[in-house]
């Protein structure tokens, strides 16, 4: 496993249970945080491009995915620690999916 001592995550809060990406992190990379004095290692999963969210604790399909503190959203399923959150695993309680509609039918009539 790879290992580098500049930081890769951002945690914001104690009972965050994903961190923000700080650089790009392929799969097999550790990654090491402190959370609430305890130190946390990490292996990467997926690839997580910067910016996104690392699981960093399993999280129940249905549970909260907490960052910086507040509830962002709900897992779809189940999430390792070390797994790349967005949307194919979370629904989002900010953004909910509108019900698509159906496009207006033809009657086949002419003009």
């Amino acid at each position: 496993m790879r290992h580098t001592r500049e930081p890769s995550l951002l945690v914001i809060d104690p009972k965050d249970n994903v961190a923000v990406a700080l650089r790009d992190l392929a799969p097999g990379a550790e990654v090491i945080l402190t959370v609430r004095g305890r130190v946390r290692r990490i292996s990467v999963l997926d690839p997580i491009p910067v910016n996104h969210k690392l699981a960093i604790a399993r999280i129940r399909s249905g549970a909260a995915v907490v960052k910086y503190g507040e509830a962002i959203g709900e897992a779809t399923t189940a999430i390792r620690a070390g797994s790349h959150v967005h949307i194919h695993n979370l629904q989002s309680r900010r953004v909910r999916p509108r019900k698509r509609q159906a496009a207006p039918r033809s009657h086949g009539g002419s003009a």
